[in-house]
């Protein structure tokens, strides 16, 4: 099925997320709040402009909190005026994003400096949380059982030096990476310092891979401080993602397990950039807000 929409039909993609019959009834109370990440909109290491559009559209939106790469705040505070573009909108910071290396022996040593000069930056501007990703590497190649001490180790390095700084720190799993399959993840998670590592997973990407998000949640309840809320279609734009309410992850289910979370305040919705998609970035937010609000899940006025 082509989940894909063009600009044309966004209307209607809007009136359906909003349909009665499209999603159960849900009268449960909800507490979490809905965050958005600054990817849609292109900021990353090297590319930092967008952060200001992207805050304005998420602000204007009435997400209650955003997310970006660590590099880009760094950037931005290097330069000047994020603080003054923070307050400008409004919009608090969540967490930072960044990446470390388990499997390159000689980038091993920069993981720790790295973890806490960004860990101070995201500190510095009220985020709570640093989200690390593992490496990207040629899957074909590679051997976990053959990193998966030293990824244990560096994850648990990492976790602590950050939480030395002040803030909470977390695994992301990642498609291509040294920590992307289910196997891959219950290894981990199941062997590292669940004092300092905990678990950040993205949803759609657990779906992409195989694995049912829903009872991966479940397992690793007690573990879940961030979580990256978006959808998977597997159509040709956004990597393959799409807004909430378009593809095949069950997100009513996947939100009412959140909600039994302890630790939870915030979920950030996300997708990724995409050339000449069918819609821009702040229809893409919008029509995950509209879904979101059948789910019951209020916004900022």
């Amino acid at each position: 099925m082509n989940h894909t929409i063009n600009r044309r039909d966004f209307n209607n993609a809007i009136a359906v997320s909003l349909g009665a019959s499209a999603l159960p009834s849900l009268a449960a109370q909800r507490e979490i709040r809905i965050g958005y990440t600054c990817l849609t909109w292109g900021a990353a290491p090297g590319r930092p402009a967008p952060l200001e559009p992207a805050l304005k559209e998420i602000a204007g939106l009435g997400f209650w909190a955003f997310e970006s790469f660590a590099e880009v705040l760094e950037d931005w505070d290097t330069k000047g005026g994020l603080r003054a573009l923070i307050d400008q909108h409004g919009v608090p910071l969540n967490a930072g994003y960044y990446v470390v290396n388990v499997t390159d022996p000689a980038q091993r040593k920069d993981n720790v400096p790295l973890s806490i000069r960004l860990a101070k930056v995201v500190r510095k501007y009220g985020g709570n949380f640093l989200v690390f990703q593992v490496n990207g590497l040629k899957r074909v190649e590679y051997n976990f059982q053959e990193h998966r001490a030293n990824i244990i180790s560096i994850l648990n390095n990492c976790a602590m030096a950050i939480n030395d700084v002040g803030l909470g720190a977390g695994l992301h799993q990642h498609t291509g990476t040294a920590v992307e399959t289910r196997d891959e993840v219950y290894a981990v998670m199941e062997a590292a310092d669940t004092r300092h590592v905990t678990f950040g997973p993205d949803v759609a990407q657990l779906a992409a891979g195989g694995t049912d998000p829903v009872k991966m949640l479940k397992d690793f309840l007690p573990l879940l401080r961030n979580i990256h809320l978006k959808d998977f279609a597997g159509g040709p734009h956004w990597s393959g993602y799409c807004p909430l309410g378009q593809g095949k992850v069950d997100i009513p289910a996947v939100m009412d397990v959140l909600e039994k979370s302890k630790h939870l305040k915030y979920v950030m919705v996300e997708l990724d950039p995409s050339k000449n998609p069918p819609m821009t970035p702040f229809e893409t937010a919008q029509a995950s807000k509209a879904y979101l609000q059948k789910l019951g899940y209020k916004f900022r006025t």
